[in-house]
């Protein structure tokens, strides 16, 4: 559960200024990849989204209950800054990632570069590029390509929104090899939600990756992982 919802908030700043909300996602991970993953858990996400006069911040925090008896086993956080650079379309963009899981430390990230943000429409759009600094035990110097989209249709009663990112980073995140090799990893979660009320959603969002999650061998791989989600705007 990343940034999906950003452009959905853009979208509103027409009538207002902060946005935040809930969701509450049921991943079925298990049932559909049963020898990958241990069980089926539930996932929270906070976003907030707040533009001002000099740009825009926007975060999110995930905690996964994917513990025996529903313990939480993974909090992830995000934290993103667009900055105006005068009259340019073009923004600056700063980034941190980093986070805790029953397994250690998710190793920090550190992100810089550029954003644009458009229309096509009734689309919301917006892209960056950034140079990407993973804090592994080694370090890997990388680049991040991310599009962000988000859509309202049908009288605001359906919302299409998501994000995809690439990036690279090193195979060898230790010192095991000498190997300098890279990999491409792909992720994109599109949401889709039914709007109630202005305040409550029900949806999907699913997540489809490459190199990504690892198999139950370690080893990296493709997945497919649809959610049954709730959203609460505040």
């Amino acid at each position: 559960m990343r940034k999906a919802l950003v452009i959905t908030v853009l979208s509103m700043l027409s009538f207002t200024v902060y946005a935040q909300n809930l969701q509450l996602h049921f991943d079925p991970r298990h049932g559909l990849h049963s020898e990958d993953f241990q069980r089926n858990y539930l996932t929270a996400t906070f976003e907030m989204f707040k533009p001002d006069k000099w740009g825009s911040t926007f975060m999110f925090v995930d905690l996964d209950f994917n513990r025996s008896r529903g313990n939480i086993g993974l909090a992830y956080l995000e934290i993103a800054r667009d900055i105006k650079i005068g009259k340019s379309p073009i923004m600056a963009h700063v980034e941190f990632n980093g986070g805790l899981a029953s397994w250690g430390t998710i190793p920090n990230a550190y992100l810089a570069g550029g954003s644009y943000a458009t229309t096509l429409g009734k689309a919301n759009l917006s892209s960056y590029l950034a140079y990407k600094y993973h804090a592994f035990e080694r370090v890997s110097n990388d680049v991040q390509w991310t599009v962000i989209w988000g859509v309202n249709l049908l009288n605001d009663k359906v919302t299409l929104s998501g994000f995809l990112d690439i990036w690279t980073e090193n195979k060898d995140r230790t010192h095991e090899t000498n190997s300098n090799k890279k990999k491409v990893v792909l992720l994109t979660e599109p949401q889709f939600w039914y709007n109630v009320t202005p305040n409550l959603s029900f949806g999907t969002e699913i997540e489809i990756s490459s190199n990504f999650l690892p198999d139950a061998q370690g080893k990296d791989k493709a997945f497919v992982n649809p959610t049954i989600g709730a959203k609460w705007n505040f």
